[in-house]
């Protein structure tokens, strides 16, 4: 199994495949994803991605359905 280092973090599972800029993609996107959005409902930081388009506010604690990667 192959681990990743801190140069190509979250891609690092993917080895030398696919190329750098899809793998940089990659990652900028999963970074955004993981962190805590804004919830459009409460306005403060505490929207947690469930799954793709699910959120949930750990503040208010409802769920909601928006964009599937990251909340703008």
């Amino acid at each position: 199994m192959t681990t990743k280092s801190k140069k190509t973090k979250s891609a690092g599972r993917f080895g030398a495949r696919y190329g750098k800029r899809p793998r940089d993609k990659l990652v900028s996107v999963e970074t955004k994803q993981k962190k805590k959005q804004v919830c459009p409902l409460c306005k403060r930081e505490g929207a947690k991605r469930i799954k793709k388009g699910v959120w949930h506010c750990t503040k208010c604690d409802k769920n909601f359905a928006a964009h599937a990667y990251y909340l703008e």
